[in-house]
């Protein structure tokens, strides 16, 4: 600790250099944070999200195909079924067609029972209790300055109509934040009751009878005019996040080749500061400055520096998405970007080893070159 303050010293005496310096990490640093965040987040908000107790059950054709109403009697009646609720897409839009958010219709019979992590108290029954009610996730109400008890009118664009909703109730952090949830049965009315399903949303007794449900639900519609898929809500959810993983993959790359960049350039700069000290260096071994202490102070030096980069890209990266999730909501289909924990952390280590690195071997070179050769060569 003794030669911390001659470490400071040495490296802020080319301010301009250290500033550069910083700043070069600084940036690599912020965009490998907000990349890197992208998949980082999707992958948080489907483990916060999903339950390994729901299933969804939809056309084996695809999610544009719908599904009797009458399924519902037999999935109802499978074994360790404890909750079934119809849901079909509506794809309303507040104000202009850029203010899209998903918007589902769906049973308010059991709602309680299938997202009670999603529920604040009350919600349920009055979303029972009232036709036009509706339930709001966070994102959606913090983007529009919504609040409960306030009416709000949806736009249809795949249904020639508009439904004014009352807002009973904001859903929890565990819903997804862009959610907003109203009654099938008012769309049923509007809709003149044709009896049709996009899916079927089923929450098993227990984790362990879920492979069990899904063999029996898609056995029980085999051969039908409208044969089911069923599958875990984790893997239901990840597969609308497929679309974006030659994205995610994008990024993560980009994030990678940025911080080699960087990486290289932060090591040009080092073994250019090192080279111009080696007559410095030279005194002090020949004052008695052992190499392995030389080599520790010239390192440290690099390391604070790449630190000092990797917190001011990762504070800047956090504070910028954290404005953007506040003036609007986030990119990602199932929530707002931010920086995970985990990604900060992944950024300071990185931001380490690019000054590590990038110093270690010029502080090397420099600290076992011959005292004798390094005063020549200078003089």
């Amino acid at each position: 600790m003794k030669y911390v303050h001659l470490v400071l010293r040495n490296m802020t005496r080319n301010k301009r250099r250290l500033a550069l310096t910083v700043m070069s990490i600084a940036v690599s640093l912020f965009v490998f944070s907000a990349l890197v965040s992208l998949p980082a987040v999707a992958n948080q908000v489907l483990a916060s999200t999903a339950s390994a107790e729901r299933m969804a059950c939809h056309n084996k054709a695809g999610l544009a195909y719908l599904l009797p109403e009458a399924y519902k009697q037999k999935i109802v009646l499978a074994p360790h079924v404890v909750a079934v609720i119809a849901q079909n897409w509506f794809g309303g839009v507040y104000h202009d067609p850029t203010d899209q958010f998903p918007n589902f219709a769906i049973d308010p019979d059991q709602i309680d029972k299938m997202w009670p992590e999603w529920l604040p108290p009350g919600a349920a029954t009055e979303f029972k209790r009232l036709r036009t009610a509706c339930l709001v996730g966070p994102g959606t109400m913090k983007h529009f300055g919504w609040h409960v008890g306030q009416q709000v009118m949806l736009k249809g664009t795949l249904y020639p109509f508009s439904p004014t909703l009352t807002i009973v109730g904001e859903l929890t952090s565990k819903a997804p934040p862009d959610f907003f949830l109203f009654r099938r049965d008012y769309l049923e009315e509007m809709m003149g009751r044709p009896g049709q399903v996009g899916l079927f949303y089923v929450r098993a007794d227990s984790a362990a009878s879920v492979p069990a449900i899904i063999a029996e639900l898609d056995e029980t519609f085999a051969n039908s005019s409208a044969e089911t898929q069923t599958e875990s809500e984790a893997s239901f959810y990840a597969g609308f996040l497929s679309n974006y993983q030659a994205l995610f993959r994008m990024a993560s790359v980009l994030g990678l080749i940025v911080v080699i960049s960087i990486g290289l350039v932060a090591a040009n700069t080092a073994a250019m500061s090192i080279r111009e000290r080696r007559s410095e260096i030279a005194v002090m071994r020949s004052m008695g400055f052992g190499t392995r202490l030389i080599l520790t102070m010239l390192v440290g030096e690099s390391v604070i520096v790449g630190l000092v980069g990797g917190l001011l890209g990762c504070g800047s990266a956090y504070l910028l998405l954290k404005l953007v999730s506040v003036g609007g909501r986030g990119v990602t289909p199932l929530g707002d970007i931010t920086v995970p924990a985990i990604v900060v952390a992944e950024s300071l280590v990185v931001a380490a080893m690019i000054g590590l690195l990038s110093g270690y071997f010029p502080a090397r070179a420099a600290a076992r070159r011959n005292i004798v050769d390094a005063l020549r060569t200078v003089a």
